[in-house]
């Protein structure tokens, strides 16, 4: 993870380096880039990752109900490692609660599609067994009773 972009170094020289980033572009940098600014390496040890999904729903939604559907959804896809599969309730508003899920990958690709994956599968549940529970606004009207309405002076 360099200069906000995720790739793969494809090759140091003397006086830079090439990464070649997730959509195929190639980033070069000058090699001193490396020696004095941080940057993230993913794959130091393994290229295994954690992907974070977060989905806005109702209070109305039955929480436990969404974390068997993750787990579902994970079980079914080859691109899940079968390590991490974790839904938490992790913010609220006066208006949505915001649910977090937690899923491993065996790079930062796959955990990339799988996110996806986890996205609109998890919609599609919410669209088909609880529509409700999908956001939505909430308006307060509040009304004034006509007697304590100002009346005009009689003349």
């Amino acid at each position: 993870m360099v200069e906000g972009e995720w790739g793969w170094i494809e090759e140091i020289e003397t006086t830079y380096v090439v990464v070649r980033l997730w959509d195929l572009r190639r980033l070069i940098l000058p090699l001193t880039y490396f020696i004095d600014k941080p940057f993230q390496n993913w794959t130091r040890t393994t290229s295994e990752i954690i992907g974070t999904v977060f989905v806005y729903v109702d209070y109305t939604l039955p929480v436990e109900r969404a974390r068997e559907e993750l787990q579902n959804i994970l079980k079914d896809s080859p691109l899940w490692n079968g390590k991490t599969c974790v839904l938490q309730v992790t913010d609220f508003s006066e208006t949505t609660m915001q649910l977090r899920c937690l899923m491993s990958a065996n790079s930062s690709s796959a955990a990339f599609d799988l996110r996806c994956i986890v996205r609109e599968r998890m919609i599609g549940f919410l669209q088909k067994n609880y529509p409700e529970c999908l956001p939505t606004r909430r308006d307060a009207v509040t009304l004034t009773p006509r007697s304590s309405q100002s009346q005009l002076p009689s003349t």
